[in-house]
């Protein structure tokens, strides 16, 4: 069975930067189905926010259009799935609380961000959910 993974904003947003980067392994991961990506409604419009943002993109040589249909293609792989229920107040920064909801609703195996400082900080603890930058969660061999 495949992993079942969340992709947090800063991840996709460094894989479209940095062509060479273990982010960008993830995204390719994610679109060759290798895992299963997991979206909900917070992270889809966290995504179309960001992406929308042409200052942030400005030196990736990828347009807005381009942009859209990287998202289209990804939001193609990913598993919709409904959040019923709100784990909070739990981590420090409240925007990063939608991450541990999702994957808890999808039953992930991974939450792969930039940020795990943040994320690992919680009151709450999920034995089985693992949190990992792009590099590491790829050095642990993870297909």
């Amino acid at each position: 069975m495949r992993q079942r993974i969340v992709v947090d904003t800063n991840v996709l947003v460094s894989a479209i930067r940095s062509a060479d980067g273990a982010a960008r392994e993830v995204l390719r991961r994610c679109l060759k189905g290798d895992v299963e990506p997991l979206i909900g409604n917070a992270l889809f419009l966290e995504y179309e926010d960001v992406l929308s943002r042409d200052g942030l993109f400005a030196e990736a040589g990828i347009d807005a259009e381009e942009r859209s249909a990287l998202l289209d293609a990804l939001l193609s792989v990913c598993r919709w799935t409904n959040v019923t229920f709100l784990w909070r107040p739990n981590l420090p920064d409240e925007a990063d609380n939608h991450l541990i909801e999702l994957a808890v609703a999808g039953n992930a195996d991974w939450i792969i961000t930039r940020n795990t400082r943040d994320v690992v900080g919680g009151e709450l603890r999920f034995d089985s959910l693992g949190v990992a930058t792009p590099g590491a969660w790829l050095q642990k061999d993870n297909v």
